[in-house]
């Protein structure tokens, strides 16, 4: 099979599996217990959650972006 028909090379695919594993990472990191009627939960307002999984999950996000719009050398 010609690899000049592909749209992506082997660099674009590792980009997005990396990217991809940077957004499943900023998804666990917003994991954790939560709040009941019963019983309130003061982590749901922890920067983690509320600051630093978000951006993990917006860095991966955009280096997908890169992955899919970056042009194979050749």
């Amino acid at each position: 099979m010609d690899k000049r028909k592909f749209a992506f090379d082997k660099t674009n695919f590792i980009l997005l599996g990396v990217g991809m594993v940077i957004v499943i990472i900023g998804f666990l990191l917003m994991a954790g217990p939560s709040s009941t009627e019963a019983a309130f939960e003061p982590d749901i307002f922890s920067v983690r959650r509320i600051k630093v999984a978000p951006a993990v999950c917006l860095l991966g996000f955009l280096s997908m972006i890169y992955a899919v719009l970056r042009k194979p050398k050749n």
